[in-house]
């Protein structure tokens, strides 16, 4: 169980991650969604206890990650591939965390085999492995204490379709044993393929969540309204779900009980439709839309403050 609430985390005035919560099950894979910048990378430091949070709490099984009785044999992470040390091999990379862990040496084959590294890949330096091969490697080291939760961010990143394929295998089987995924990406298609629940963030706020069978269903209304915020409070007081970005809602209300809302309230629609199966598409590409820098002209966020 990964449990965030109310996860604030500031740099100076900028706010990485602003009023964050939500919670990954056991049993379960949830997707962490949203655009580059958008604040998964630091949710995910403050969690793993690389960065200290401004304000709100990130758990893991109940504690800190810091105040994990034997966090290796709790929890596995992979939050960047590409920082492993080049001048180690493979195998030497595994048999450090295995002894630091006092696992049996017979794990580190075990792992290497789960991951699909030969033993000649194993005895190259990590500096001459591809990217596909650093985030085998990384999953390799992640599972290698048989952890109950997993901490993923952009696994798929350099892998092939095949490696993709397998890594969904993977962590569907984890997951379906009992463990908890939390498995970060931007890229729609890949949490579509495998998260049971999807949180959507973007410029730090949480900006939908639930079941990925409901957020990818359709079912509801889209409306697009110049005071989106005002409109989806209106739409919560009468007893519906609403969900927003910019002055796109998303809602279970039907078409008309969600133009009905919007008239009492006083608010003008520019747009009322069925979601017709594209809502959280709809979402997506508004969200990555104005919130990318390239897109805004904002000035980059501090280093390491959000991805």
């Amino acid at each position: 169980m990964i449990t965030i609430d109310a996860l604030t985390k500031r740099y100076g005035d900028f706010a990485a991650v602003d009023d964050v919560s939500f919670t990954a099950r056991p049993g379960r894979v949830t997707g962490f969604l949203g655009p580059n910048g958008a604040g998964k990378s630091t949710t995910l430091r403050v969690l793993t206890g690389l960065a200290t949070p401004t304000s709100g709490t990130a758990t893991v099984l109940g504690h800190r990650f810091a105040d994990l009785p034997d966090p290796g044999h709790e929890v596995g992470v992979l939050l960047d591939a590409s920082a492993q040390h080049g001048g180690r091999t493979g195998r030497e990379t595994l048999v450090l965390a295995q002894r630091t862990m006092g696992l049996p040496p017979t794990r580190v084959d075990d792992m290497l085999d789960l991951v699909g590294l030969t033993r000649a890949e194993a005895a190259r330096r990590v500096r001459d492995y591809s990217l596909g091969m650093r985030q085998r490697l990384g999953i390799a080291t992640a599972l290698l204490g048989d952890p109950q939760v997993l901490v993923l961010d952009e696994p798929a990143n350099g892998l092939d379709p095949a490696g993709i394929r397998w890594m969904r295998d993977l962590l569907r089987t984890f997951a379906d044993d009992g463990g908890t995924v939390l498995l970060s990406s931007h890229l729609l298609a890949e949490i579509e393929a495998i998260a049971d629940d999807i949180v959507v963030i973007g410029g730090g706020r949480i900006v939908a969540s639930g079941a990925s069978e409901e957020l990818l269903s359709g079912t509801g209304t889209l409306v697009r309204a110049d005071d989106a915020a005002v409109l989806a409070a209106a739409l919560t007081d009468a007893g519906h779900q609403a969900t927003r970005t910019d002055d796109v809602v998303l809602t279970d209300a039907a078409l008309t009980d969600a133009g009905h809302v919007a008239f009492r309230a006083g608010i003008p629609v520019t747009e009322l439709r069925a979601a017709d199966g594209a809502g959280l598409e709809e979402m997506f590409l508004e969200l990555t839309a104005t919130t990318q820098r390239d897109a805004t002209g904002a000035a980059p966020a501090p280093t390491g403050a959000a991805a």
